[in-house]
This record gives structure tokens, sequence and C-alpha cells, in this order.
């Protein structure tokens, strides 16, 4: 790249800064990026450099794998049934521990590395995320979002802080659920109207044809990703992402976008420039 093209990018980036600076963007993070070193720093001075425009990043995250590990060190066969872990007490005990002490402490030391200052929390503190059990309970301590409560956020976010929050939620008796992080991005992103829900994944993002490439569906709306579920064109893990949008949507973010996080640098290329990389919806 010349010293030209490296212009016309900043060029090209100054009005999304502009029309950006102050705005709230939920981003989940999630899939290979937090399995590979590169794109792990690549993230990490990206919500960086976020912040420092003026954009307010909020940050949620899972850690499927890492739980895996971890059971597989303690001799625990993780279960799994239609995609959802099954979450007994002992389980449980494992996910709070790797997700809430470990996983998100390892990004908010990568994220403090670039200079700028995160604070992880999860959705116990302060009973941020509220949840039940999902279904009729046959998955465990699998629970979905009933309520989320905002406030122990807003200091954060009006003080510069990048909020890191785990996906556990608890009922107000103090039992803790395991919640699907794309959900819980969504809700999340709905309860502060934040300007974009973004989802960081294995996948181009929405496409026409499965496994073609070039059939990538740039920008749609609400009305076209219900058709694209009810007609099979989004299937297996990309529909629970493309619900999370639609709901997110329909409570009034403004956009959401599914784009693929295995290539450094995605999430500032959808958002500072006028091509994006992956798929957005808008209401």
């Amino acid at each position: 790249m010349n010293d030209s093209q490296r212009v016309s990018i900043l060029s090209e980036a100054l009005p999304y800064i502009q029309s950006f600076s102050g705005r709230k963007i939920v981003i989940k993070y999630g899939g290979s990026v937090m399995e590979n070193d590169n794109l792990k720093n690549a993230f990490f001075r990206d919500i960086a450099l976020l912040s420092t425009v003026g954009v307010c990043p909020i940050v949620i995250h899972g850690g499927g794998p890492e739980i895996n590990n971890w059971l597989k060190k303690l001799e625990i066969s993780p279960k799994f049934e239609n995609g959802l872990r099954i979450t007994d007490q002992k389980t449980m005990e494992i996910v709070e521990m790797v997700l809430m002490g470990r996983v998100n402490k390892q990004i908010v030391k990568g994220i403090n590395k670039t200079g700028s200052l995160a604070v992880g929390i999860s959705g116990l503190d302060g009973n941020l995320i509220q949840s039940r059990e999902l279904g009729d309970g046959s998955h465990g301590l699998v629970g979905e979002v009933t309520k989320i409560n905002p406030e122990i956020l807003d200091p954060l976010i009006s003080k510069g802080y990048i909020p890191i929050i785990s996906s556990i939620g608890s009922t107000l008796e103090g039992i803790s659920h395991n919640i699907n992080a794309d959900f819980v991005a969504g809700e999340i992103a709905a309860a502060i109207n934040a300007e974009k829900l973004i989802l960081l994944t294995d996948t181009q993002g929405i496409l026409k044809e499965k496994d073609n490439k070039n059939s990538l569906v740039e920008k749609t709306n609400l009305k076209e990703a219900r058709d694209f579920i009810d007609k099979k064109i989004v299937t297996e893990g990309m529909i629970p992402k493309t619900e999370c949008c639609i709901r997110a949507l329909a409570q009034g973010v403004k956009a959401a976008h599914i784009i693929d996080g295995r290539i450094e640098h995605s999430l500032l290329l959808e958002i500072f420039t006028n091509s994006g990389i992956g798929t957005m919806i808008v209401a």
C-alpha cells in the first residue's frame, strides 16, 4: 500500500468517525478471533482505536473452546444438544470460573496493554443480566435473558472505560445461568440504545447461496432477514445470530452487523469504510 492509498483510507474513515463519536457500539467477541493470537491482538487494537476516536465500545464475550479445555482437564465430558451445552451445577461452576475469571480478564489485559482502559464485569454484577432457565429446563443451567439493568454501565462508559461483559446471568434468587453471548449482546444493545450491534463470527455474513463466497448479502432489512430464515437461506448456526440481530433492531438498535472475525481489523473495515466487509441489517 502506498502513501496515497493510506491517506485515502483515513479520509474515507473521517465521516464515520465524526458520525459515531459519542455513540455506543456493542460488539460480540467470539469464534476464531478468540483463539488466534494475531486476531486477538488486532481486535484489542481495534477496540482501543474505537475508544480513542470517541466511540463507546461495549464488548460481550462467551468462551466455549476455553470452557471445553478446562472441562477436559478436570475429566468432565462436555455434552451438547441442538447446539446448546448441557450445563449441570458442576459444569456451571467451571463456566463461571472460565468466563468471569480467565477469559474476561485476558480480554481486559489485552485492551489495557494498548493504553486504553477496560473493566471486566459479568452479568451478575449489579444484576446487569437477569435470567431464567431456557425452555423446559432440559439443558440444565442454560438461560435466557429476562431483563437487562444497564445502570452499572453508565458511569463506566461516561468516564471512558470499556466494559467487557461475560455472558452469565442470574435469577433474583442468585441462580446463575450460562447464556448465549450473541443474545446477551443483542439484549444489551437494545437496553442501552446502541447505535450498532456487531457480531464477530467465523463466517463472511449471510450468504444467499451456501458456500458461495460471491453471494454475500452486504445490506438487508428486517423483513428480508426474516424471509432468509423462512426460506432456509439462513440455516444452522446462522439462524440464532440472525434472530438476535432481528430482535435487537425491533427494539430500537439502528443497525446490526454479522462480520468475519477471521479477517484482521474486520471491525474497523465494517465501521469505517464505505464498502464494509460483512452483512449489515437495518430496521
